[in-house]
Parts: C-alpha cells; sequence; structure tokens
C-alpha cells in the first residue's frame, strides 16, 4: 500500500473551500481561548433538547384550547401522528427525547469518522442547518397540527444536529488543552447541560408573546428560535480553529506524572477499531450504567419529589393523595424550583469533574462517581421516610452533578485511552451508549413505577425499589471501571498510517503554509473577551432565572 510521504501532509492536492478544515488551521498568534466559546455557542443551542417539555402543555391544548379535545381512547400512535382533530397527547410528545437521545448517538457513531477529516466548522454548519431547519420543520408541524412533521423535524433531523454539534468541539478542543484535557471538553459539555436552563424560559416567553385566542404561539416561538440559535451556531462555526499538527502551548512539557502514567497513551488508535478493543466497551458499559442511573432521576425529579414528601413540603402533614388541588398547585412550584436546583448542580458537575480529574485522573473520578453514586442511591429511600428534606435534595444534587460529570469526564478519558488522532469520531461512536441509557433509564423508572402502583404500594415508597436497582447498575459500572486497562500497543497506529490518516484529515505542520490562510497576528483581547460575553451573557441570565424558582424551596 502506497502512503503519502511526510512533504505530502503539507501540499494540499486542490484549494480549499471556505468550509474545508485547511481553512480553519490556526496561525501561530491565535489565542486558544477563543475556541471554548465557539463551542459553547453551539452546545448552549442544541441543549434545548433537555428543555423540550417546556412545549408539551400548550401544545396538548393547541384545538381545543381552554378545553382540551382528547383523541378517542382507542386511537392507534400512527393515527395520532397525522389526526388534525384532536389535541395531542404529552406521552405521546414525549417520545420526542427518545428520538432526539437515539439519533444524536446514532449520528454521532456514523459520521465522526467524517467530521475528524471535514473539520469542526463544517460540523458545525451541518448541525446549525439540521438543528435550525428541524425547527422551521416543527413550526410547520405545528401549524398545521401534523405530529409526523414534529417528529420529523426536530426529532430525527434536528437529532442529528444534535449530534454533529455534541462531538463538532471534542477533539479541537483536546488538541488545544493538552495540559487541560478534562477542563476544556468540560466547558463545552457544561453548555450542553446549561442550553435548557437558557432556551426553556426563552420559550416560555416567546410563547406568552405570540399567544392568540386562537393560538398558543408555539409554532411561532419554534421559527423565533430557529433564527437565533442559527445565528449563534453558525457564529460558534465560525469561530472554530484547529491547532497545526504537533502544537503545544507555548512554555509547556508534559509534567512527569502524566508522561509515566500507563493510563495516558502515547500512540493513537484508529476509530475503525474501537469496536474490537475490550476497554472500549468498558468505557462504553461505563458510561452507559452513569447515564442511565442519572438520566431516570432526572425525568422523575418533580414527581418522586411531590409524591414522596406529599403535604410535609408546605409543613401539612398530609400525603399526597389527600392534598386539595390548591396545594397540589403549592409543592409543584416547590418541585419546579428542585429540577431547576439538578439543572445548575448538572452544568456545575460537567465543569467541576471534568476538572478535577485533570488531577484525580479519568479512571479515579469515575470511581468516585460509583462509589459515593452507590452510597446516596441507596440513602435516598431513608431520607424520603424519614422527612429529611435538605439530606434528599442535596443527595439529588450530587447525584446530578456527577451525571453531568460522566459526560464532560469522557471523551478525556478516551483520549488517553486511544489517542487524540481519532478521538472525535471515537467519542461519537462512545455515545450509542447515551442513545441505549435514553431508552433503558425511562423506561425502567416508569415500568417499575407503574407497577409498584398497581400493587397497592403507597406512592410515597413506590420509588424505593427503583433506587435499589439504580444503586445496583453502579456497582456494576465500579466493576466495568476497575477493570480498564491501558490499551495494547498491538492496536496503535503504525508511524506510516498515522501519516495517512494525517493526511486524509488534512493537518498541517504549520498554518502558515495553508493558502496564506494562516496569520502572525496576535488576537486581540477585545475580541476574546467579546467571544465571553456573547455566551457568558445568556448562560448567566439563564442560571438567574433559575436561581429564581429555585428560592422557592427554601421558603
Amino acid at each position: 500500500m502506497n502512503t503519502p510521504s511526510s512533504a505530502t501532509l503539507d501540499l494540499p492536492a486542490a484549494p480549499a473551500g471556505f468550509l474545508d478544515k485547511e481553512r480553519t488551521i490556526a496561525g501561530p498568534g491565535f489565542n486558544r481561548w477563543l475556541v471554548p466559546p465557539a463551542a459553547l455557542a453551539i452546545h448552549l443551542c442544541i441543549g434545548m433538547a433537555y428543555g423540550f417539555s417546556v412545549f408539551w402543555l400548550p401544545l396538548s391544548k393547541a384545538v381545543g384550547g381552554s378545553a382540551p379535545l382528547a383523541c378517542p381512547a382507542d386511537m392507534s400512535l400512527l393515527a395520532e401522528l397525522f389526526t388534525t382533530s384532536c389535541d395531542w397527547k404529552i406521552s405521546t410528545m414525549g417520545w420526542m427525547y427518545t428520538l432526539f437521545f437515539v439519533l444524536l448517538g446514532c449520528s454521532a457513531a456514523l459520521w465522526g469518522g467524517w467530521l475528524e477529516r471535514a473539520g469542526p466548522r463544517k460540523a458545525g454548519v451541518v448541525s446549525a442547518l439540521c438543528w435550525c431547519g428541524g425547527l422551521v420543520i416543527s413550526a410547520a408541524g405545528v401549524y398545521l397540527h401534523q405530529m409526523w412533521m414534529l417528529w420529523l423535524g426536530s426529532g430525527v433531523i434536528g437529532g442529528i444536529g444534535l449530534g454533529l454539534g455534541y462531538i463538532s468541539p471534542v477533539s479541537t478542543l483536546i488538541k488545544w488543552f493538552p495540559d487541560r484535557r478534562g477542563m476544556a471538553t468540560g466547558m463545552a459539555i457544561m453548555g450542553f447541560g446549561g442550553g435548557a436552563m437558557i432556551g426553556a424560559p426563552l420559550a416560555d416567553l416567546l410563547m406568552r408573546y405570540y399567544a392568540t385566542p386562537t393560538s398558543v404561539g408555539v409554532w411561532q416561538t419554534f421559527l423565533t428560535m430557529a433564527v437565533i440559535y442559527f445565528v449563534f451556531m453558525m457564529s460558534g462555526a465560525m469561530g472554530y480553529r484547529v491547532p497545526p499538527s504537533g502544537w503545544k502551548p507555548e512554555g509547556w512539557t508534559p509534567p512527569a506524572s502524566q508522561a509515566q502514567n500507563a493510563m495516558i497513551t502515547k500512540g493513537h488508535v484508529h476509530v475503525k477499531k474501537v469496536w474490537g478493543i475490550p476497554q472500549f466497551w468498558l468505557v462504553w458499559a461505563v458510561l452507559c450504567l452513569n447515564v442511565t442511573a442519572g438520566i431516570g432521576i432526572i425525568g422523575m425529579a418533580s414527581p418522586l419529589l411531590q409524591e414522596v414528601f406529599g403535604g410535609r413540603l408546605i409543613d401539612e402533614n398530609l400525603g399526597y393523595a389527600e392534598l386539595s388541588a390548591e396545594q397540589l398547585a403549592a409543592i409543584a412550584a416547590i418541585a419546579a424550583g428542585f429540577t431547576g436546583l439538578l439543572s445548575l448542580f448538572n452544568i456545575g458537575g460537567r465543569f467541576f469533574w471534568a476538572s478535577m480529574s485533570d488531577k484525580l485522573g479519568r479512571k479515579t473520578t469515575y470511581s468516585i462517581f460509583f462509589v459515593l453514586g452507590f452510597v446516596l442511591y441507596a440513602a435516598i429511600p431513608w431520607t424520603g421516610h424519614m422527612g429529611q428534606l435538605a439530606l434528599f435534595v442535596g443527595a439529588f444534587c450530587i447525584i446530578l452533578s456527577m451525571y453531568g460529570g460522566g459526560f464532560a469526564t469522557v471523551p478525556a478519558y478516551l483520549a488517553d485511552l486511544f489517542g487524540t488522532q481519532m478521538v472525535g469520531a471515537i467519542h461519537g461512536r462512545l455515545l450509542t451508549a447515551w442513545s441505549a441509557a435514553g431508552i433503558f433509564g425511562p423506561v425502567l423508572v416508569n415500568y417499575i413505577r407503574e407497577y409498584q402502583l398497581s400493587l397497592g404500594v403507597p406512592r410515597a415508597q413506590v420509588y424505593d425499589v427503583t433506587m435499589y436497582i439504580l444503586a445496583g447498575m453502579l456497582v456494576l459500572g465500579f466493576l466495568c471501571n476497575l477493570a480498564i486497562r491501558p490499551v495494547n500497543p498491538k492496536h496503535f497506529m503504525s508511524e506510516e498510517e498515522l501519516k495517512r490518516e494525517k493526511a486524509l484529515a488534512h493537518e498541517r505542520a504549520a498554518a502558515a503554509e495553508v493558502h496564506g490562510t494562516g496569520s502572525a497576528t496576535r488576537t486581540p483581547m477585545a475580541l476574546v473577551l467579546f467571544a465571553w460575553a456573547a455566551v457568558g451573557i445568556p448562560l448567566a441570565w439563564g442560571i438567574w432565572v433559575t436561581l429564581q424558582k429555585t428560592a422557592v424551596l427554601f421558603h
């Protein structure tokens, strides 16, 4: 097999287009701190997938208005996708979450290899077109009252945009921050967790603005958010730059502890080989089990708090079933604050735990997730029965921080094990674990709850068995993490294979040699500050709104 010589790596075969990877190679004066806000701009937009439930209640009365027109009990799901004569059921719309995360994992796995060669800018543009185009199709579906268009638009096409947007910055950030791999990916993936914090209240404001006696304002909100998100996502895509091959921060050399760490490989594994490497499947199981437990908690956080504590949330010694309509509304507001608090810890955990993993190591960090998680899950039934609200809420907050931290830490874990050359593509394949967890978690929790209720178990106790099962899953996760060892060198690419892959990935040793696009001009600090403000101000607003809702918990 013929392989290109090292000289070939510096000579492009044809002029590069504006979106091609060659045009995104940074010059020596580029400030790497411009890349995280570019990644955040995309992740904060696609993270609205977590907040889509804000549309369900308005859409459930889009036809009947204040008196929703229920579909016939015997109407099939297929008929419900096409009907225009009755209102959609929230349970049917809830399938959007499954579509989101299944398509996210599948698209990331299918096109992760293409992304490594096409570069983050092109992937970011495609992500923007899919996510925002999906919102436009969904708007048409709402206007025409065709649920299949909602599923196709945001669920399928938008889900593909989610996958590409989610993994687009991973490889680039890890290469820009070899000294802080965890922190760098944590910053970007923090944005995905924070997207709903901005998007949900924004959507609520827009629906109130557009609502009329004949419209709930959802389709107009979809179109408005599509425009806003498109501007932000395209700005983020245009802001992406990749470092020249072999780039290192000025004056930085790997510390002796890192150089001697057997878990941090010096080689690079090709994405096509990972299916056959045991370590990949162990990390897959680690992520799947951590996410299955966490995603089950997210889906039932609000009803769980209300059903376990009932009237005790408002200083009334009454069970959930004994509360009046006014009292139910009061505890629902408190549960909304609880959900908001969990979202804050989900976001903060992504940055905190990923940054800590740079010091503790990825394997140790995940061990903490599983050991501490086991203790907290097993303790939750006790805190509920004893009426220890503060301990109950605290346990859930820590659990959600580790749920988010698991997502943010795993790209750096993969880079340590499999090298940085194709870590974005490998991360894409690993996200199939998220797709699986997105099905297992909610199904496991919801069906166990329904089964318990059918047996006559009191509402305050229906979650006990669930918590013990989730705790058991974390024990399995701990064992899988414990079994992870350094990858056998036989799986690494040879020098010739690595050169060939770098050629296919359009890597260059020096940006200034590529079509004259590289520049030695130092990035103005004002531009760096503006980029961070552009993503920081919306994020701060979302956090402030969430804190206001959370304050209800402490009244």
